[in-house]
């Protein structure tokens, strides 16, 4: 007998729901739990619900994104910047920049090709936002580290696609695989789709505003809202452009030019909590614990150095631009979880260095059942050291 996929969306929220008070029994955030029971039920376990089924619901990880995405870009209110000062992005240059420089040292250093070293270091840019953002929203933190961990997260993959791209032009150099023209292209691709995704989501942003304008009633604008992010998303996904970043921009616009943005933002994050709980049931039904043994030595490699790059270029961001003690200290433990962004690359690097793609995929995914089984813990323990998430 078939099973009707509502029953399967159906198991997916009462499993999350489940897992969520078990984690608040052992004092674990819930981001923490959805993964685990997503892992456990899905096909690579007691295959609860099937691969096909994981697969089929690949539209649940898009929407989430795009309103986590949204959900971020309200960070970015001018005010608050000007309060906040150059530090953010100070250290998220740094913080990026510090996890590709770090990998790439470490793997060449240890013997590994060059052109392989540049591919897969330069994807240990990417953090994900969505795990950080969870667990900020389930403990209400709030102070220094949280506020600069914010815009650190989203703009995080905007430096992460440039390395790409400056990465895999290099890379292909090496390999003597491309010619001039192409590799200057290769550099300069990744800035223009980061300019037009910026300008798709500002654009709609405008539309947004006068939107909320002209429909007042709470239902009216939640629908309007809605709509504003899937069409970042869709266009984006048509035009090839990241609707992380369009979406990001879309709140943005929001936040900076809608006297009722508050209004909309508190909306948006009643109506989101179950799209967030099957996203990340998802996201741990989608994780594959029989790759770990594939990428033996250079997957650890891999998964310690871009923490000590990240952790170092956090420190020495916020050190630079004067950040306060408890940013310089803690901020580089809550940059940890990598997912989406980093697949996405991963998937990239399969035909545009078809040599080292697979390999990259691997460690790529392998690293990902690490950093979100253990970032969202360490991210809580890193927030509740500096005293801003509250007994």
């Amino acid at each position: 007998m078939n099973v009707n996929m509502l029953v399967y969306l159906a198991i997916a929220l009462a499993c999350a729901l489940l897992s969520s008070k078990i984690m608040k029994l052992i004092k674990l955030p819930n981001v923490t739990g959805y993964l685990l029971v997503g892992l456990l039920v899905g096909p690579y376990c007691i295959n609860l619900i099937p691969a096909d089924i994981v697969e089929s619901l690949g539209i649940i990880p898009k929407v989430a994104l795009g309103f986590i995405a949204f959900s971020i870009g309200a960070e970015f209110k001018f005010s608050y910047l000007k309060k906040v000062g150059k530090a953010p992005i100070i250290i998220a240059i740094f913080e990026s920049v510090g996890a590709v420089a770090v990998v790439d040292i470490v793997l060449i250093a240890l013997g590994y090709d060059v052109a392989f070293s540049l591919c897969l270091g330069a994807i240990a840019a990417a953090t994900a936002p969505a795990a950080t953002l969870m667990v900020v929203k389930q403990y209400k933190a709030r102070g220094p580290v949280t506020e600069t961990l914010l815009p650190v997260v989203a703009l995080d993959d905007a430096v992460a696609l440039m390395c790409f791209g400056i990465s895999v032009a290099v890379a292909k150099a090496i390999e003597h695989t491309a010619g001039d023209e192409s590799i200057v292209m290769t550099i300069i691709s990744p800035l223009l789709e980061i300019i037009a995704a910026l300008a798709l989501g500002v654009i709609f942003g405008m539309i947004f505003r006068f939107a909320v304008k002209w429909f007042t009633g709470r239902g009216n604008r939640l629908a309007v809202t809605y709509a504003m992010v899937f069409v970042c998303i869709g266009l984006g996904e048509m035009f090839g452009l990241s609707s992380l970043l369009a979406c990001m921009a879309l709140g943005a616009t929001l936040v900076n030019t809608s006297s009722v943005s508050d209004i909309i933002f508190e909306q948006t994050d009643r109506m989101t909590p179950p799209v967030f709980m099957m996203f990340f049931f998802l996201s741990g039904a989608e994780l594959d614990i029989a790759i770990i043994p594939e990428v033996g030595v250079i997957g650890i490699v891999y998964v310690l150095a871009r923490v000590a790059g990240k952790m170092l270029g956090a420190w020495s961001g916020a050190k630079i631009s004067h950040a306060e003690k408890n940013v310089q200290k803690f901020l580089g433990f809550t940059l940890i979880p990598q997912a989406g962004v980093a697949i996405g690359l991963a998937t990239t690097a399969m035909s545009v260095v078809p040599d080292y793609g697979p390999k990259i995929r691997t460690i790529i995914l392998c690293g990902t059942v690490i950093y979100e089984l253990t970032g969202p813990v360490i991210t809580k323990l890193a927030l509740k050291k500096a005293g801003e998430i509250k007994q």
